[in-house]
């Protein structure tokens, strides 16, 4: 881990613009850089600090709730409108309207500590908290793909070098072939069409290699932008297809890798999930305590009146239990759901671990075919040369057996690319 920690330090600063003609990037420099600069990954980032925020959000339920609030008002009339009855001697009762509380100012600050929220609180932290282990492991899985993604990239862009180094060995051959024909023509031994069949052939040549030079920069651009490295002479290490190990030393049984995979963590994560979101049903069934204090001051007769004061309260949520028992059933339903969703990512992902290990297998055997054939399909070349230059063959059993020798070597660069990108893909199916 800090290896690969540093060597991303070492790449990031050379990636934003890397001149023509720089040395190219080695395949884990790209791997490096992929992690550092992909966009995907930026979002995944995002989402997990996200989650974090939705954590730390959730902890401060724990804390009392507290509230202010204030206000001055001035009215038309006053606000408490009364006729006081008065008894005068020798003037008989009398009423006498009394106009208060015209204008005035309040105010009040509460503090509530809850004690017991029926575990919506425990529930809502514990949930928070899944999220944010939910999103580690989405990056995770993210950063699985793009690495692998990386690895496809990369080696087909090794593939098409390797087809480039094919044409050349193609087009000295047929430059060498041509010459010979040229002579022969020349000598009235052989027909001009002879040499038309090479020049056609040479055509044919020319027009791979403008394919596969197209190819070669879409994918130079596409690797480009998967690392977030300048495009503009953007170039990889020059690199070509080694002998490969074995692949047995990669495998590793099917159950254990299981058990690495994000995917199959995330469907367990899942179920946990779902068994909080019951609880939390459960919980807006159950009443709720706590205690509180609060001070509060008022204006309204020309004199302030302050005081304090400490309660309890009880809340009990009658109605929400017509409609909750539904909703809790509905949760032990998406419980179920879940786990039973879990079961079929278990065996869904084993079959892929395993099919994954059986394309490796196949594209290392593969390998070992196309060697023999290009084994063969050169010494078939080099005997039809003989032959020809011997006047014992005819000139279209040599152009054929030039064919089978270049559709040799392009099946062996394939095979090998082929390998390098399946044992990627099982290194990411089993959680490495």
């Amino acid at each position: 881990m800090k290896t690969s920690f540093i060597s991303l330090i070492l790449f990031a600063g050379l990636l934003p613009a890397l001149p023509a003609g720089a040395q190219g990037l080695t395949l884990e420099a790209c791997r490096a850089a992929a992690v550092e600069h992909n966009r995907t990954l930026r979002d995944s980032r995002y989402e997990l600090e996200a989650a974090r925020q939705t954590r730390q959000e959730a902890f401060t339920n724990y804390f009392p709730q507290i509230n202010a609030s204030g206000g001055a008002f001035q009215a038309q009339h006053g606000l408490v409108q009364a006729d006081f009855g008065v008894a005068i001697p020798q003037l008989g009762s009398m009423n006498l309207p009394i106009s208060m509380a015209k204008r005035g100012l309040f105010g009040s600050v509460t503090a509530v500590q809850p004690l017991f929220a029926g575990l919506k609180i425990v529930t809502g932290n514990r949930l928070a908290r899944l999220g944010e282990e939910v999103s580690r492991l989405q990056l995770q899985k993210s950063e699985g793909e793009i690495r692998e993604q990386t690895d496809t990239y990369y080696w087909q862009i090794v593939s098409l070098k390797e087809n480039l180094s094919t044409l050349d060995a193609v087009e000295r051959q047929l430059n060498e072939i041509h010459r010979q024909v040229e002579l022969s023509v020349k000598a009235g031994l052989v027909t001009a069409n002879d040499l038309l069949r090479v020049e056609l052939r040479q055509q044919e040549v020319a027009s791979n290699r403008l394919k596969v030079e197209n190819g070669l920069k879409v994918s130079k651009l596409l690797l480009a932008q998967h690392i977030g490295a300048d495009w503009k002479g953007f170039d990889i290490a020059q690199l070509s297809f080694d002998d490969p190990e074995t692949p047995d030393r990669y495998y590793i049984p099917v159950e254990e890798a299981l058990d690495h995979r994000a995917e199959y963590q995330l469907a367990e994560k899942n179920v946990e999930a779902q068994l909080y979101q019951k609880r939390m049903e459960r919980g807006k069934l159950l009443p709720t305590v706590g205690v509180g204090a609060g001070y509060l001051y008022y204006n309204v007769t020309d004199k302030d009146v302050d005081d304090g004061m400490v309660f309890a309260q009880v809340s009990v949520p009658i109605s929400a239990w017509w409609g909750g028992a539904h909703a809790l059933k509905k949760a032990r339903i998406r419980e179920e759901q879940a786990e039973n969703d879990r079961l079929q990512a278990r065996e869904m992902l084993a079959v892929e671990i395993e099919k994954s290990w059986c394309d490796v297998q196949e594209a290392y055997a593969q390998i070992q075919l196309a060697r023999r054939s290009v084994t063969s399909a050169t010494e078939n070349l080099r005997e039809n040369r003989n032959f020809y230059q011997a006047g014992t063959a005819p000139l279209t059993d040599l152009l054929d057996a030039e064919t089978l020798y270049t559709q040799s070597r392009n099946n062996l660069t394939s095979a090998y690319a082929a390998y390098r990108t399946s044992l990627a893909r099982y290194l990411r199916v089993s959680g490495r």
